[in-house]
C-alpha cells in the first residue's frame, strides 16, 4: 500500500474536521482517551491543510465533508471548547479562513459550494469518479494512479464475515472502522466526461452558425433570363 492513512475515515477525517461540533467534540475526545488531541494536529487552518493535502505531505489524503459546501459553523468555535495553544503560542479557536473570505465562514462556505459546481470542476469530477468508485480503484490502474491503500481498506462486509477466528474478525472490524474503508467498485471504464453548461451553450452557438453558413452555401442562386 502507498498511504498511511485513508481519505475517507471516522477519526481521521469526520472527527478532524467536525472538532468544533457537538456530538463529534465528544466522539474526539472519548478516541483521544478523555482530550483533545495536540494543537498543532487539530485542524486549525484552512491554507495549513490544503497545504498538506496538496503540497508537503504525500501521506495526506483527506477528503472534504459536506459541511465544506453546506454548513459554515463547523468552522467556528462555538461551544469555547478548549482546544490548546499551538508551537507559535497561539491558541486555537475558530478556523483561519483564506483572506478572499474575509473572516466570514458564511462566505467562504458559499464561495466553497459555488467552486463545487463551477465548469472546472465538471470537468474533474470524472477522474474522482475514476480513483474512488471507477476503474482506477483496484488493480493495476490503482497502481499506475498511485492509488493503492491498506488491503483491509478494500474489505466487504462479505470478506469480514468470512473470518472465522472471532478475535481477529473483532480486530478487523474495528481497524476498518477506524481506519476507513474503500467503496465498493461501480464502474470497470473510464467515467463519461459530461459537457458543462458553458460548453454546451457555445456548441449550441457553434451548431446555429454551422447551420446558416451551410444553409447560405447551398442556397439556391437566382435563375437567369
Amino acid at each position: 500500500f502507498m498511504y498511511g492513512s485513508h481519505y475517507s475515515s471516522p477519526g481521521g477525517v469526520i472527527l478532524h474536521y467536525l472538532v468544533r461540533k457537538r456530538p463529534f467534540a465528544g466522539l474526539h475526545r472519548q478516541l483521544q482517551g478523555g482530550r483533545f488531541d495536540v494543537a498543532d494536529r487539530l485542524f486549525h487552518s484552512v491554507a495549513h491543510t490544503y497545504d498538506l493535502c496538496a503540497r508537503t505531505s504525500p501521506t495526506e489524503v483527506k477528503e472534504l465533508t459536506p459541511e465544506w459546501y453546506s454548513d459554515p459553523s463547523f468552522l467556528v468555535n462555538a461551544h469555547d471548547f478548549d482546544l490548546g495553544t499551538n508551537v507559535r503560542g497561539g491558541t486555537v479557536g475558530n478556523v483561519e479562513l483564506p483572506p478572499w473570505a474575509k473572516d466570514d465562514p458564511g462566505t467562504f462556505v458559499r464561495v466553497m459550494r459555488d467552486a463545487l459546481e463551477s465548469d472546472v470542476c465538471s470537468r474533474m469530477l470524472p477522474a474522482w469518479v475514476d480513483l474512488v468508485f471507477g476503474f482506477k480503484q483496484r488493480g493495476s490502474q490503482a497502481r499506475k494512479a498511485y492509488n493503492v491503500f491498506y488491503h483491509l481498506t478494500y474489505y466487504s462486509a462479505e470478506d469480514v464475515a468470512l473470518i472465522e477466528d472471532d478475535e481477529l474478525r473483532t480486530a478487523t472490524e474495528l481497524h476498518i472502522a477506524d481506519f476507513g474503508r474503500c467503496p465498493g467498485q461501480l464502474f470497470v471504464r473510464p467515467h463519461p466526461w459530461m459537457r458543462p453548461e458553458g460548453f454546451k451553450v457555445k456548441a449550441k452557438k457553434r451548431e446555429k452558425l454551422t447551420a446558416k453558413t451551410t444553409k447560405m452555401t447551398v442556397a439556391p442562386t437566382a435563375p437567369t433570363s
